[in-house]
């Protein structure tokens, strides 16, 4: 099945993005102090609607696990996380701990990039010609201090509400896997929609799952990370902004098709995505337990919980998803 978008003139990159950047801008639609974006469109409402899916309990974590065998590679500094005990059972036993009447205990300590795992992008991570979120200067928004105007910690009561799960990989791919280089158009995601009998709206939190971290976990991380992928194409932008999703999350590691759908583009999706329109996205969420439980009871909404952590200043968030049935 391919999509019916018009495909991006894959030289002109420059033009493209401005051209999406300027008719699916968001700036100043929640004034000029606004460090939210779509999130704004996550409201009480909705996040009763979210609620009120909870029938049966049972909750699945989206998460990968935090540990040394992460997909990372190094690029740009990433690393996967090192954790490091402080205090063991052996220093307990030792008696080198100091704690009276045999009292013994551990603790630890993690090292990471905060974009290394399961995570969420924040409105500071990505400029456009030097622009942050809502027109702001990028010098002025992130600097050696952080992100002083929209850190992430201001996100951190919000993201909870109505989860969907498209599963794109199940509905338009073969085995329930997208191939690399698949870009997903607005009519797979809506074909998608459509076979689960969920429609997508404002302020949903919405999870497109590709195959692509089912094959990793499968074949060995490969080029997970940074690597070819489907993902979303770059003429979904119009969808994104018009649909009024709050966030979006996907099973791989950049969001967006790769390669990127012109002769020469570094995540062009993302350029218009965060610092234009605002919005909220995830990466290298595991849907995989989700998704098998979505299909066999033909549920595809969900309450969904989603936090980033509230590090101050920060760009970008690990996060633990928990979605309730």
């Amino acid at each position: 099945m391919s999509g019916s978008a018009t495909v991006p003139d894959a030289a002109d990159a420059e033009g493209a993005i401005a051209e999406a950047a300027k008719a699916y801008s968001n700036w100043g639609r929640w004034g000029e102090d606004d460090v939210l974006g779509t999130l704004n469109f996550l409201d009480a409402g909705k996040r009763r609607e979210g609620a009120a899916l909870v029938r049966d309990g049972v909750s699945f974590s989206l998460s990968q696990r935090f540990d040394m065998n992460g997909p990372q590679k190094g690029w740009r500094r990433r690393t996967n996380p090192v954790h490091t005990m402080l205090d063991t059972g052996t220093d307990a036993a030792l008696g080198n701990q100091g704690f009276p009447h045999g009292m013994g205990g551990a603790d630890d300590v993690i090292a990471m990039p905060l974009q290394c795992s399961t995570q969420w992008d924040g409105l500071g991570h990505i400029f456009d010609h030097g622009k942050a979120w809502n027109g702001r200067a990028a010098e002025k928004v992130v600097t050696s201090d952080g992100d002083l105007v929209t850190g992430i910690e201001h996100m951190a009561p919000y993201v909870a509400g109505r989860g969907v799960l498209l599963d794109v990989g199940l509905v338009v791919g073969e085995n329930g896997e997208l191939p690399d280089g698949f870009a997903i158009t607005e009519e797979h995601l809506t074909a998608s929609a459509e076979a689960h009998g969920v429609t997508v709206g404002r302020g949903d939190l919405v999870l497109v799952r590709t195959g692509r971290l089912t094959r990793a976990k499968r074949d060995g991380w490969g080029e997970y990370a940074g690597g070819p992928s489907p993902g979303l194409s770059f003429t979904t932008a119009g969808w994104l902004h018009g649909s009024e999703i709050a966030g979006i999350a996907t099973d791989t590691w950049g969001f967006e098709v790769r390669p990127n759908e012109f002769d020469h583009a570094f995540q062009p999706l993302h350029q218009v995505a965060i610092p234009n329109i605002g919005l909220l996205i995830g990466e290298m969420w595991d849907l995989d337990a989700l998704a098998e439980h979505c299909a066999a009871d033909g549920r595809y909404e969900f309450w969904l919980t989603a936090a980033p952590l509230p590090i101050t200043g920060a760009v970008g968030s690990p996060v633990n998803p928990i979605a309730v049935k």
